[in-house]
């Protein structure tokens, strides 16, 4: 591989996962903000299955998922991240990984759960990528063998975190909503429309999924702030 690439590649890996590769940068301490936010809205039911999505692309989802997945497996909690966006799946991209065989695998028999799950370099963090891109992503996510897996994978692991598709995108998000235990929307500052946000909540809601809070991205952070040193 060109030196330079490899290099760009590692670079947007480590913009990507903060909470690893900068631990104590204000990002990072954002994000351990939100796992603490998830785990005390779990008071009275178990949150086991997080589904992170937005309301658009590029508003950070992928990204927060990544990111909350290291936080909660920083705590020593067995944790899989699974790439459910079957449509534009970048998982395999931010962790460096083969995307031959995955979820999609898994759901159409072609590999079982246990081959497909990925170790990752962090400790206690696998990775389930998409697989192959299918024809039928919202089918998929909907049929029984994803009701199946689910069940299999609350045997496995304490955090199971799914990056899903945006919400007014496509229909995949809704059809995976009311199988989680929580689901936390993704939103960008300057770029989300205060509107289509709500659209987005109000889709989840009838779609019967928890919405366990917002998510509020891509803010400016000053470059002087105390907590932003190292």
């Amino acid at each position: 591989m060109n030196r330079k690439l490899s290099k760009g590649i590692q670079a947007i890996k480590q913009r990507s996962l903060l909470t690893f590769h900068s631990p104590k940068s204000a990002v990072a301490e954002q994000y351990r903000t939100i796992r603490t936010n998830i785990e005390f809205s779990a008071v009275d039911t178990k949150v086991k299955f997080i589904m992170v999505t937005s309301t658009g692309p590029e508003e950070g989802k992928s990204t927060t998922a990544a990111n909350l997945a290291v936080v909660f497996a920083q705590q020593g909690k067995r944790v899989l991240l699974v790439d459910a966006d079957l449509r534009k799946p970048t998982v395999h991209y931010t962790f460096h990984l083969e995307n031959s065989f995955g979820l999609t695998s898994v759901l159409t028999k072609q590999s079982a759960v246990e081959s497909a799950c990925v170790k990752s370099d962090i400790d206690s963090l696998d990775i389930l990528p998409s697989g192959p891109i299918p024809p039928n992503p919202a089918e998929l996510l909907g049929s029984q063998a994803m009701h199946s897996l689910m069940n299999d994978l609350r045997n496995m692991y304490d955090i199971v975190i799914f990056d899903t598709p945006p919400v007014l995108a496509v229909t995949d998000a809704q059809v995976l909503a009311n199988q989680c235990d929580g689901v936390v929307l993704v939103t960008a500052s300057g770029k989300t429309d205060v509107d289509a946000a709500k659209q987005a909540k109000e889709l989840l809601q009838k779609a019967r999924a928890k919405v366990l809070g917002v998510v509020l991205n891509q803010i400016p952070v000053k470059q002087s702030s105390y907590y932003g040193r190292k």
